[in-house]
Order: structure tokens, then sequence, then C-alpha cells
């Protein structure tokens, strides 16, 4: 068994499995394009649970096979590499980190498959103390808007864990004028969970950033509030 044999299988499941109507259904979520099969989530999990119990399979294999599947501009395949990874967690080193930081160079390239990395797979190493923020510093200035993406998304579970958001804070404010919406989305849904545990030092910091960043941080961090508390953050409102 190689990798190319684990992804022309893969491969020839997926083709012999489209679905064009679950492709259609999740469409309309990517405006950067939706490339899938449209297999379920029951055909997923199966094709990982058959993989990781061949014979021979080692955590090294699964990461040189998780680049190949990467490759694919098929959503599927990244889905099924993340799995595969999660599979072999209990023996993860720094080096697991490594390979997923590689795979934004490769194929990453919507919120989606960004999401799943940072809430599965970051909040691991996070958790197993394998990486700490400093490892994703350079992600905040990433060609690949999604890696930028990833550096701030990859915070919301850590955060929930600690007492003190300072350190988060002062990470993201770099990339509080990024240009990429997907940036700004994830921005404001990061601060709208801190705000949602500490309030008052994420109003704080919200109010720094209120004459110059982007509109879109604000609409997401903000959508819990009650109107009076949005309109503290509209720009050019003196009352705050």
């Amino acid at each position: 068994m190689t990798t190319d044999d684990v992804f022309t299988g893969l491969r020839d499941f997926g083709e012999a499995n489209t679905n064009p109507a679950i492709v259609e259904k999740y469409a309309k979520y990517f405006k950067e394009g939706y490339d899938a099969y449209g297999l379920n989530k029951e055909q997923v999990n199966g094709k990982v649970k058959e993989i990781l119990s061949l014979p021979g399979i080692t955590q090294d294999f699964i990461l040189d096979t998780s680049l190949v599947l990467v490759k694919s501009p098929k959503y599927e395949m990244t889905v099924i590499a993340i799995q595969l990874v999660l599979g072999f967690q209990k023996s993860w080193t720094a080096g697991v980190f490594k390979t997923v930081e590689s795979w934004f160079s490769v194929g990453i390239t919507n919120w989606a498959q960004t999401d799943y990395i940072c809430g599965e797979l970051m909040n691991l190493f996070f958790k197993k103390k394998l990486i700490g923020l400093q490892s994703i510093e350079l992600w905040r200035s990433a060609s690949n808007k999604f890696q930028r993406r990833a550096a701030v998304v990859s915070l919301i579970k850590p955060m929930k864990h600690s007492a003190d958001f300072s350190p988060f804070y002062n990470f993201i404010e770099p990339m509080m004028h990024d240009p990429a919406r997907e940036v700004h989305q994830g921005l404001g849904w990061f601060l709208r969970e801190t705000w949602k545990k500490q309030p008052l030092p994420a109003e704080a910091f919200l109010l720094k950033f209120k004459e110059t960043s982007p509109r879109l941080i604000f609409q997401y961090a903000t959508e819990k509030m009650t109107k009076e508390g949005k309109d503290r953050f509209r720009r050019g409102n003196c009352k705050s």
C-alpha cells in the first residue's frame, strides 16, 4: 500500500459516489467556489476507518498521505486527511504540527477546511502543549489568507480555558487591518467569543480599533450585544 494507492482509492470512491444534490446544497456557502464529490458524513467516516485499519499503517505514512490528499481540490480529501491525522493523536509530536502547517502552502483553499483544522487539530496541539502562540506568529502575515484566518480561529478553543486574554489580544492586534474578508470574519468570531466570557476587556480592545478596522469584524464581534451596545462601536460615535 502506497500513498498513491490510498489517493487513487479515495478518488475512485468519490467519483463513483458523486452526489450533485449535496454539492449544490453547500456550494452557496463558499464564495471562492466549492469543489466536492458530495460524499455524506457516513461515507467519509467509513473510508477513514477503512484506511486506519489497514495493516502496517503508521503515523508517518498518514502524514505523507495527508500531503497528497490536501493537494486535491476536492473538499472531502482534506476532511479525510484531517481525520486520518486525528487517528494518531496519541502519538503526535511537534513534527505533526509542522506537516499540518505545510498544508496551507499545499492546498487549503476555503474557510470550512480551515476551521475544521483549527477546531480539531490546532486545539489539540495547544492542549497537548506541542505549540504555543509563538508557533503561529508567522501565520498572521502568511500569503494564504486562510492561514491568516487560522492564526486567529485556532485561538478560540484555547482562549476558553484561559483566565487572562491579554496575550491573545496582543497576538491578534497586528491583524486588525488585514485586507481579507475571511480574516475579518475570523477576528470577529474570536472577539465575540472573548466578549461572551469577559465583556469589558473585549470592549476595550474593540474600541481601540472602531474607527480604523474593517466593519465586518465589528458586525461579528458585536452580534450578541444589545442595540445600544452595538451603537458604541459605530464609527464616529463619540459615546464610548
